[in-house]
């Protein structure tokens, strides 16, 4: 098993419940170990849209990289995604993967860790939540450092960690 990090991010619908949905259904493959508190933040690249909400995942997984990718998507078409849709505009759910453990991949399908992972402050304040002190695999520069170095001004916490819980017992369905 493998420590993987995941970046859930939703503005079209009822984003608190499409990220709850996509937990759920990541839990099929994994085992998922922490959720980080749910943020709001602006769209960054695109066309003018709602905000997002954001939140990371921490979880165990047996799958390789490009297998994992494989289900992720298959669990983003499920809950309403459209591949090809239009590059950084409104979806109800977009799910990343951040690192898978210490794997450096560069493929045409998927580059590990994420390419924009370093400059991202609506993935690294979540992340650095759930993992402040891990180190990036290329840059050697903890997740911690990494968010001290980008504007992370327009990131704000809607709800505390364990939000899942609390929507998993409104909606009685196992995480």
């Amino acid at each position: 098993m493998t420590e993987v990090h995941l970046g859930l991010g939703s503005n079209l619908g009822d984003r608190r419940a499409n990220l709850a949905a996509a937990l759920r259904l990541l839990s099929r493959m994994l085992r998922i170990e922490a959720v980080s508190s749910l943020y709001e933040t602006e769209p960054v690249g695109g066309p003018p849209q709602a905000p997002f909400y954001n939140a990371v995942v921490r979880a165990e997984c047996g799958l390789a990289p490009l297998a994992l990718l494989r289900f992720v998507k298959n669990v983003e078409t499920e809950l309403g995604r459209r591949p090809y849709g239009q590059r950084w505009g409104p979806r109800p759910i977009d799910i990343d993967l951040l690192l898978h453990g210490d794997t450096v991949l560069q493929t045409p399908e998927l580059e590990l860790p994420h390419p924009r992972l370093a400059e991202r402050a609506f993935v690294l304040a979540p992340l650095a939540e759930l993992a402040p002190d891990l180190a990036h695999p290329v840059l050697g520069k903890t997740v911690g450092e990494l968010l001290k170095a980008v504007d992370a001004s327009g990131v704000r916490v809607i709800e505390g960690a364990g939000w899942e819980g609390q929507l998993r017992r409104e909606a009685s369905f196992p995480l």
